[in-house]
């Protein structure tokens, strides 16, 4: 495995280590599950601070609706496929995004 690859895989990783500990957090915190719906109350301040929470912790939404989607509603393969490439490459970017301000902070070498 060369050392780009690597580096991708452990992106990936740590993107989804991270979508999930946050949608888990938020759930553990608000006894409800995290969801794309905190965007729908309109313009307020609560809004505007879902969306950085949502930025981070989408690939485990797409995913968690994803796979219960699959099994309550019979999704298609070639759906849950995309989904799992969109979810796969959003979990890379914010989790290359982790890594580098890690990095930028000095916590990681």
């Amino acid at each position: 495995m060369t050392p780009e690859a690597f580096n991708t895989f452990f992106s990936i990783c740590i993107g989804f280590a991270l979508a999930g500990a946050l949608a888990n957090g938020y759930q553990a915190a608000t006894q409800r599950s995290a969801g794309f719906g905190l965007l729908q109350d309109g313009v307020a301040p609560r809004t505007f601070a879902a969306v950085p929470f949502l930025v981070f912790a989408a690939p485990f939404i797409i995913m968690r609706n994803t796979l219960r989607g699959m099994r309550l509603e019979s999704r298609r393969v070639e759906f849950v496929a995309m989904a799992t490439v969109i979810a796969g490459f959003w979990s890379m970017m914010s989790g290359t995004f982790f890594l580098m301000t890690l990095r930028a902070t000095g916590v990681l070498g």
